[in-house]
């Protein structure tokens, strides 16, 4: 698969103005962020619900699963529209839906009625995330996209932090339905302000020199067959799936943990947990940078990299569950592996935008994002949820972070292959001229 224009020399400059590509860059931050406020504000409610509907921890765990099975089985639908009608009206639909879903959970009764509303979350954010991506590392240099990418994968960190601290909070004072209603609204105000961004023109297929593809039915087959045989992103969807179901566990049943075995309120549990997640965020942005900058002359040392932060944040977690450890001792040994297991996230989707054709970016994001999602971030909190049923939280809490040395062979792998199939996309620049902010608020198509 080949860009447009083979004989155009390499452009490693911005798409647009630096002005409006960060303009933008804010822009998507912003929602992604109150995205992920959104999906984790109920971690912190789990023991008013457990309390009130007498659930599981796999029913609870469902809850936050079901929204990244979501995401991941949507994804990919709603980035090929995306990519074909444009990223900036498909991000405020989305924007929009999730927040309505959002709000609709705190007049909920039971727990089918809330695992429905959270579906209906799931719906709204099915493809943000790697629609997002395509938009802002289009906008941005190439030599840049490592860390602009890690700087935004910070976002659900940093919403995350927000959405278990609020929820432990307004629980507390309101109840735990009220959560619901009041970090759903900022997301609608968003969504308006986001028609301001500028898109780019998506550009034109080609899969040999004669014969570019003339509608979405025939941009199908090669598109998916093209990626089926780019094995750097297959292993590397592989490896960050795998990582993440460590991620996830922890998120996810942190604060419930130090509920049930450090003897926490839910709201003191809540913040204690957000501070984990916050040293998360702020790890994702530095070793963004970082792994960067080491991969300059070699850029598949990203790859090797990876593998060795992976493998840092299992033997940290390995010895914080599965040692003697225990209070302040234990607490500072998970704040050590936070700092590690967020290292992926934005590499890996820097590493998947150099190996995908700019014309289907989202489509490509998609992809990786169905694998993080229903491979990652959903078996995270509810395989953690069934191994706490059956032998307890923290022995669950022992045997999760094992997925992260899956993590790392995948990277090591996917090493082997980075070179080509980078090269197969950086021969040319095919021709993606931005389209004014006025223009997508109007309709105009890209």
């Amino acid at each position: 698969m080949l860009p447009q224009r083979p004989d155009s020399s390499h452009n490693d400059n911005y798409l647009t103005s630096p002005r409006e590509a960060w303009f933008a860059f804010v822009m998507t931050f912003a929602l992604m962020f109150f995205d992920f406020v959104d999906r984790q504000v109920i971690v912190s409610l789990f023991p008013h619900i457990r309390s009130a509907w007498h659930l599981s921890d796999k029913q609870l765990g469902s809850l936050v699963s079901v929204i990244s099975v979501v995401v991941g089985a949507g994804g990919i639908p709603v980035a090929l529209v995306a990519d074909r009608m444009g990223r900036v009206k498909s991000i405020v639909a989305m924007a929009l839906a999730w927040s309505l879903a959002t709000i609709s959970c705190m007049f909920t009764a039971n727990y089918g009625q809330l695992f429905a509303a959270r579906a209906v979350v799931g719906i709204g954010e099915a493809g943000y995330g790697s629609v997002g991506v395509a938009l802002i590392s289009t906008l941005f240099p190439g030599r840049m996209r490592s860390a602009v990418l890690g700087a935004f994968y910070a976002a659900p960190s940093l919403g995350s932090v927000l959405g278990v601290v609020l929820g432990g909070a307004i629980a507390a004072k309101w109840g735990w339905q009220a959560a619901f209603g009041v970090v759903g609204v900022p997301g609608l105000v968003l969504a308006l302000l986001y028609l301001r961004v500028r898109d780019y023109r998506t550009p034109a297929l080609t899969f040999d020199s004669k014969q570019p593809t003339r509608s979405l039915a025939q941009t199908l087959k090669p598109v998916f067959g093209t990626m089926a045989r780019t094995r750097t992103l297959l292993w590397v969807c592989a490896g960050a799936a795998a990582q993440l179901i460590t991620v996830s566990a922890i998120w996810s049943w942190l604060p419930s943990y130090l509920n049930r075995f450090h003897g926490m309120a839910p709201d003191a549990a809540a913040r204690s947990a957000a501070v984990v997640v916050l040293v998360g965020a702020v790890s994702s942005t530095v070793w963004g940078i970082v792994v960067g900058r080491l991969a300059v002359r070699r850029p598949r040392n990203k790859l090797l990299a990876l593998a060795v932060l992976c493998l840092m944040t299992w033997a940290v977690f390995a010895v914080a569950f599965g040692g003697t450890y225990s209070g302040d001792a234990q607490f500072r040994m998970i704040l050590l592996g936070a700092f590690f297991m967020n290292c992926t996230v934005g590499v890996v989707a820097g590493i998947a935008m150099d190996i995908i054709h700019p014309g289907v970016r989202s489509t490509g994001a998609a992809v990786v994002s169905l694998f993080q999602n229903v491979c990652g971030l959903a078996t995270g909190p509810f395989l953690a949820g069934i191994l706490s049923d059956q032998w307890g939280l923290q022995r669950a809490f022992a045997v999760t972070p094992l997925c992260s040395i899956m993590a790392s062979v995948c990277f090591v792998v996917a090493m082997r292959s980075y070179d080509s199939d980078v090269a197969r996309i950086s021969s040319g620049t095919p021709d993606m001229a931005p389209v004014a902010a006025d223009a997508v608020s109007q309709g105009t198509a890209v």
